[in-house]
Order: C-alpha cells, then sequence, then structure tokens
C-alpha cells in the first residue's frame, strides 16, 4: 500500500539531500526511500536493545537494572558529546 504524504521542509535541507543524493546517483526520493530503510523506529532500537542484553545475560549473567542503564546511556551522551565539541 502507498501512502502519499506531502511534508515541507526548509529549501536549504531540501536542497542539499538532494545534492546529496546526486552525488550518489539517486534522486531525492530514492535517497529518502533509502535512508527510511537504514533507520531504525523507537520500536525496532528498543527490541534490538532488549535481545541485546538478552544475548548479555546468557553470555555472561551481566543485566544492569534501570539506573545503571540510564547511567550507562548518561556516560555515552556525555562522550559522544564531548568528542563531537571543536
Amino acid at each position: 500500500m502507498r501512502v502519499r504524504v506531502r511534508t515541507r521542509i526548509p529549501a536549504e535541507a531540501r536542497d542539499r539531500l538532494a545534492e546529496i543524493a546526486a552525488g550518489e546517483g539517486l534522486s531525492l526520493r530514492s535517497y529518502l526511500a533509502r535512508l527510511a530503510d537504514s533507520l531504525l523506529t523507537p520500536a525496532e532500537r528498543a527490541e534490538r536493545a532488549e535481545r541485546a542484553r538478552a544475548v548479555l545475560r546468557e553470555w555472561n549473567g551481566y543485566d544492569p537494572g534501570v539506573d545503571e542503564q540510564a547511567g550507562l546511556d548518561a556516560e555515552l551522551d556525555r562522550r559522544l558529546a564531548e568528542s563531537a565539541a571543536p
């Protein structure tokens, strides 16, 4: 089933995406379709994370609690921000 959606984005963003797509030999529509196929929805990310936790539990017994997960997420966010800073 094909759903047609019209989305308005700033011209600068559209033009940049079109330039990137052209550089890869794609139309903007094809580029956006490929991009959408490469990204995970929040539900897919949560499912993947749960599978990873299950593998860790089975492999070495590691099973972080909610608070530990939040702390690890915060540490990862901090490190990513630090590495991206000029």
